[in-house]
């Protein structure tokens, strides 16, 4: 469930673009834009992508609130120093303010060593002999599949007094979705884009709120926002680590109009983390090298806030 800036970066940037991106349509009135995005991330993390948008009229009124309704269909391919996917997501807009989602992905990982560090695009995240976190996984040895059903609710002030200076828009977006990694049996973790590899097949919630003002000039967007996500297949004895409570990250998003068919995001991201007490099972051990089912949380401070990383996006339409 990790790599969340990476899945919201693109469709945010995507919309501040929306006004000015570049199209072709067909007689039909089907639109369609191909575009090319990279994200580079401060700590070690890059990622490339290709995709191409169809936007399809379907039901659409005469009125304000369903003039603009339609079908959003975009497959794509993303690729990472240590992972490559196959994506395709379809968003269905049957009035102004809401959008309906659904999506899907399939790919595999690899694992590469970076100054002296290991870093793993997928693979079993197993407890050793003395309770230390240890991967376990080569190259192309499973497949991970992704799925996704969501809705957003949308809003902007300009709909109301319309004014190039009056674009103060939010969003709510809440998802659940389905993570399988084909070599992980009943309860047993997984990494996933080097993150905590506390992932395990099953559902999750994910959800976020985004709060921006739009401008007519270079620097056409600033936000700020809040993702949260929460596991709901649950691990046994998941309470003692902290499983069943939300994962939190805040974001400030500043967003550029380069060009006309160019656009970038600078994202600032913090995010929450738990706190833990020593495990009398393992004494002397770091938490941080323990494997996550070891730890114990400290249940009167149990979260702390600390800086993630810095996000730049960028993204080109044809």
């Amino acid at each position: 469930m990790k790599g969340t800036a990476f899945c919201l970066l693109f469709p945010l940037l995507a919309w501040t673009l929306a006004a000015q991106e570049p199209v072709t349509e067909d007689p039909g009135g089907i639109e369609s834009s191909p575009g090319f995005f990279i994200q580079l991330v401060s700590s070690p993390g890059v990622k490339l992508g290709f995709n191409w948008h169809f936007t399809i009229p379907f039901l659409r009124g005469d009125g304000p609130l369903t003039q603009g309704n339609n079908i959003r269909v975009t497959p794509g391919v993303e690729l990472t120093p240590i992972d490559v996917h196959l994506t395709a997501d379809a968003v269905w807009t049957p009035i102004a303010f809401l959008e309906l989602v659904a999506g899907a992905g399939i790919g595999s990982g690899w694992s590469v060593n970076l100054f002296d560090n290991d870093i793993h695009g997928i693979g079993l995240n197993l407890a050793d002999g003395d309770g230390m976190s240890m991967h376990d996984g080569s190259a192309f040895d499973g497949v991970l599949f992704r799925s996704r059903v969501g809705a957003a609710l949308q809003g902007d002030l300009a709909a109301f007094f319309p004014g190039e200076w009056n674009h103060l828009v939010f969003r709510s977006f809440h998802e659940i979705g389905y993570f399988a990694y084909s070599r992980a049996g009943d309860g047993q973790a997984w990494f996933f884009e080097n993150d905590a590899g506390e992932n395990r097949n099953g559902f999750g919630y994910r959800g976020n709120l985004l709060i921006g003002y739009q401008m007519p000039i270079f620097l056409d967007m600033v936000a700020l926002m809040a993702e949260a996500e929460l596991f709901l297949t649950r691990m046994p004895g998941g309470n003692r680590w902290g499983d069943d409570r939300l994962r939190w990250t805040f974001s400030c998003v500043l967003g550029f109009a380069l060009t006309e068919r160019m656009g970038a995001a600078l994202v600032t991201q913090f995010r929450t983390q738990r706190r833990y007490i020593s495990n009398p099972d393992f004494p002397g051990q770091a938490q941080r090298d323990l494997h996550f089912t070891n730890r114990i949380l400290d249940t009167d401070n149990p979260r702390r806030l600390e800086f993630y990383r810095v996000v730049l996006a960028l993204t080109y339409r044809f």
